[in-house]
């Protein structure tokens, strides 16, 4: 790869206060102790992977965890030494945000700040084992707002156990009336095996045949709300109801066009030059590979370019654009592509780049299975 350039890049924070029982994110729980090593260590990494950055980055995106939790020393010197970028999104917990975090993360550079609000509904936040309430979640907003953000994106989940439709009209409505610029709407997946799906099993199974039906109901609402639905979970206010900015997450954009990205801290993702990367997931063996100077061990997978071709189809066919199919090689079944087309669940065009392929509003319901079909056999 050549040097210097990387325009995205990811940091992991995995403290949290308590573990959800449905995650399956690389977390550990409290360790406050650990906070600053933590953020040492991180700082060395960035140090040991400079040279594949831009000087300029487009992305820089704080996930977890829980990174607002971390320790504000740790998360302040972290956020001071991280590059400059067009967008810094912090991902937050409602309860933890106090005006003192707001102008922290304010002053910080920090310009976007998702907000894991995941329901209103309290017995519902009480199923996910979530902390916060709806007023935390309220007043969240209201002091990010204060702090002068104009960038907040909200994270819902349906298919709680427990969840009626009339709940998740009420979760969305309770959404839109906070006038978040961005939402992520998300099915409830629970790993099989987990205390979650034990004590859940029957009303998981219920809410399973109803996924459909939710996932139109979030569709139709929020794009009546005048949401722009630019990926199969992802909603961004339309340009005419935002001043004319373009709302879509931008980091995670860089993922599903297929753009490498680099991954910091344990357990992170890197994509770079057909190589893609994890660090491992263990939080003791990542610091002390830091303090002494050495990279975190790391699982290596090798993206050949029909690899790399799939993935963009894949991913590629959860946006609102079409693709370019010359840029996708034989991941194509172009017959199956003619087929889907003659039923209305896939558009083939073509553009000043050649032809292009994507998935009609209504293909976009069956997404996972017509792009099952459209992808080749390999």
């Amino acid at each position: 790869m050549s040097a210097g350039t990387v325009r995205h890049l990811y940091v992991h924070l995995p403290f949290c206060a308590h573990r959800c029982g449905y995650c399956d994110f690389v977390t550990a729980v409290g360790r406050r102790d650990q906070h600053a090593a933590y953020v040492d260590a991180l700082l060395k990494e960035l140090a040991l992977e400079q040279s594949v950055l831009s000087p300029r980055l487009e992305t820089v995106f704080l996930g977890g965890g829980t990174p607002t939790f971390t320790e504000p020393s740790a998360l302040a010197r972290l956020l001071e030494a991280l590059p400059a970028a067009d967008e810094l999104t912090v991902e937050a917990n409602p309860e933890t945000v106090t005006p003192a975090l707001a102008r922290l993360l304010r002053g910080a550079g920090v310009n976007r700040v998702s907000l894991g609000a995941q329901s209103f509904r309290r017995w519902l936040l009480r199923v996910l084992g979530r902390e916060a309430t709806p007023e935390d979640v309220r007043r969240a907003v209201h002091l990010l707002r204060d702090a002068e953000f104009d960038n907040i994106s909200l994270d819902l989940i349906y298919g709680i156990p427990g969840q009626s439709p009339a709940d998740l009209v009420s979760d969305l409505t309770d959404a839109v009336a906070l006038g978040p610029e961005h939402l992520s709407c998300y099915e409830l997946e629970a790993k099989p095996g987990t205390r979650f799906t034990h004590a859940h099993a029957a009303e998981l199974e219920r809410q399973a045949e109803a996924m459909e039906g939710y996932f139109e109901r979030v569709v139709e609402l929020l794009t009546a709300a005048g949401y722009r639905w630019y990926e199969t979970a992802n909603f961004c206010l339309e340009p005419a109801r935002a001043q004319g900015r373009d709302l879509r997450a931008r980091h995670n954009l860089g993922y599903w066009l297929g753009r490498d990205y680099l991954g910091l801290g344990v357990g992170a993702v890197s994509t770079l030059d057909g190589v893609r990367r994890r660090n491992r997931p263990s939080l003791g063996a990542y610091l002390a590979a830091l303090r002494s100077g050495r990279p975190p061990a790391r699982e290596l997978e090798s993206l050949d370019r029909e690899k790399r071709a799939r993935e963009r189809l894949l991913l590629g066919l959860r946006l609102d654009e079409p693709l370019q199919v010359q840029s996708l090689g034989e991941a194509v079944d172009a017959e199956a592509a003619e087929r889907l087309a003659a039923r209305g669940l896939v558009a083939l065009s073509a553009d000043a780049g050649g032809p292009t392929l994507a998935l009609t509003h209504r293909g976009r319901f069956l997404g996972g299975g017509v792009t099952a079909e459209i992808l080749a056999d390999g």
